[in-house]
């Protein structure tokens, strides 16, 4: 180990990013981050909730870029949860770094839409907000315990436009087509480790980081295959290598099978950004509210 990281992930972090940055991650590792959360609005309005944690005296802060979340003071996970809008599904516990691939993808009603590794279903349940409640989602998940938990999650959030296949979203058949997808890929977790995670040197590993891409690889794949040309999906991840990101959509960019469509970051004015070898994605630096997330929004070109 090497300030609290793995050495091979201290080592990785300096070649892609500079001592100073990786200075910079590793302080963001250190952070224990607020609750944040999410107005679910195919239930209820962010008015509403305000006004519900207005009258019970609990204080929060606004996110700039998102109406519908918020950052809540000085309160745990726990509190939360005991709360009835919590238990009816009237808001979503959520990072706010997961809030941004949904959001970037921007869905609109009447889309047919693939969340290919949807569990536990917090960007599911976001896209159909995201789209008045209006489009058409296929969400996957292998995991038969984790779809489970997927469907229990979109039942409670009354997500009733989605349709979930308990199938790995490679194995899908070619014969799909989809108008928009989000593959927020399985990674590492790069970006979302802690340095007080004693289990870290055991479970953060080399191999994890070369199985992940490889998955990565493959999912991406798969994507562009069922991707109707012209159209856009987003690939992202909770890790902050290349070899997960930038690699993985190089491959693709090269056999001009994919172009990259430039992410405005100027909404995002209160993100540590890292820079990328790819210009137009997005790499939040892990920091006091955010974890570290990567995310390219990609069309598909047509032959």
């Amino acid at each position: 180990m090497i300030n609290n990281i793995p050495e091979f992930l201290y080592h990785l972090l300096i070649e892609q990013y500079g001592e100073n940055l990786t200075n910079t991650i590793i302080e963001g590792y250190s952070q224990k981050r607020p609750v944040t959360l999410r107005a679910n609005t195919l239930k209820t309005s962010i008015e509403y909730i305000r006004t519900v944690f207005d009258n019970l005296h609990f204080t929060y802060k606004e996110v700039s870029w998102y109406q519908d979340a918020l950052i809540m003071e000085n309160l745990s996970e726990e509190q939360i949860k005991n709360l009835d809008i919590y238990k009816n599904g009237e808001i979503y516990l959520q990072s706010l770094s997961s809030m941004i691939p949904p959001l970037v993808l921007s869905p609109k009603e009447n889309e047919n839409i693939l969340d290919m590794a949807a569990a536990p279903g917090g960007k599911t349940t976001q896209m159909l907000a995201l789209s008045q409640n209006q489009a058409f989602i296929t969400a996957c998940e292998k995991n038969k315990i984790r779809a489970e938990r997927l469907q229990y999650n979109l039942n409670k959030q009354g997500a009733n436009r989605v349709n979930v296949m308990i199938k790995d979203a490679r194995q899908l058949d070619d014969f799909f087509s989809f108008d928009k997808i989000l593959l927020d890929a399985p990674c590492s977790g790069s970006g979302t480790i802690s340095i007080f995670d004693k289990k870290l040197e055991s479970t953060f590993t080399e191999d994890l980081v070369n199985r992940s891409s490889k998955v990565q690889y493959d999912l991406l794949n798969k994507a562009i295959t069922l991707l109707k040309p012209g159209q856009e999906m987003v690939y992202s991840t909770c890790s902050i290598l290349s070899k997960e990101n930038e690699q993985i959509l190089q491959k693709f960019l090269d056999l001009k099978l994919i172009e990259i469509l430039p992410i405005d970051i100027s909404v995002f004015t209160d993100v540590i950004l890292l820079p990328t070898s790819i210009q137009g994605t997005l790499c939040i630096c892990p920091s006091q509210l955010y974890e570290g997330f990567f995310v390219a929004k990609l069309r598909k070109l047509t032959k």
